[in-house]
């Protein structure tokens, strides 16, 4: 059955804007992006939000339902009390471009920051052979469908704009940590990680592993190991030697 939903959604643009009230009808089985789509067809045609798949898998419906960084397509309409006022409003910690829609263009920047993968130079693409344990350690941060969600609640990013330019967020830390772990890659990932992208300002409250919709444990499985091996580097007397020393093997 049918019911009359009451929402509040931000609408302006840049730095100015308003929260709207609406009364919207919401049927069984209804997500909140359903939701907002019948808004724009019956009551305000000019709601810009961005959505693509309506699959969970695209990462680009990310907004704030209730104050917590959610994906509108995977937000149910059946965990909210009908009497309830919902309350949608773009992502807090980047610019707005028009109501729900926000300039995410920060992460494509650190994205390009990232150097990519770097295999040995005598290794042609096919000849990779990898071990199923090593295909496995990494698995977990290619499930990333880049909501941005993590970087929106990343409190060094969230709270500090004179972060921006020396800290990636996490989810580049995964990025850089996947590559890390990858055993055809040859690339120096640990010391940029610290001193080009800013691990050391991760306190690792675990806010950014609460809120990923794929849930990827972001700190303890990539943060808190790079964290671990740089820390190794830099200042265990042994592992500086041998670096010294020793060309790193793959």
């Amino acid at each position: 059955m049918g019911y009359k939903a009451k929402f509040r959604i931000w609408r302006g643009e840049g730095g100015e804007g308003r929260l709207e009230d609406f009364t919207v009808e919401v049927n069984e089985g209804e997500v909140v992006l359903d939701v907002i789509h019948r808004l724009q067809a019956t009551q305000t045609p000019d709601l810009a939000v961005r959505w693509n798949c309506k699959a969970g898998k695209c990462g680009s419906c990310s907004m704030e339902i209730n104050g917590r960084p959610r994906l509108g397509c995977m937000t149910r309409m059946s965990t909210f009390e009908e009497s309830e006022t919902i309350t949608v409003t773009p992502l807090r910690t980047f610019p707005v471009i028009k109501d729900l829609v926000t300039d995410v263009s920060f992460n494509y920047q650190k994205a390009r920051e990232v150097p990519s993968f770097t295999p040995p130079a005598d290794v042609k693409p096919g000849e990779y052979r990898m071990q199923q344990v090593d295909v496995e350690r990494s698995q977990e941060f290619r499930k990333c469908i880049e909501c941005f969600m993590c970087q929106n609640v990343c409190h060094v990013i969230r709270d500090h704009e004179e972060n921006k330019p020396n800290f990636s967020g996490p989810r580049y830390f995964i990025r850089i940590a996947e590559l890390d772990m990858h055993p055809y890659d040859v690339a120096e990932r640990k010391e940029p990680a610290q001193e080009e992208h800013g691990l050391g300002y991760c306190n690792i409250t675990k806010c950014c592993t609460e809120v990923c919709p794929e849930h990827i444990k972001i700190t303890d499985n990539a943060i808190i190991p790079m964290k671990e091996r740089v820390v190794d580097r830099k200042y265990d007397p042994l592992v500086w030697l041998g670096s010294k020393i020793f060309k790193r093997q793959r």
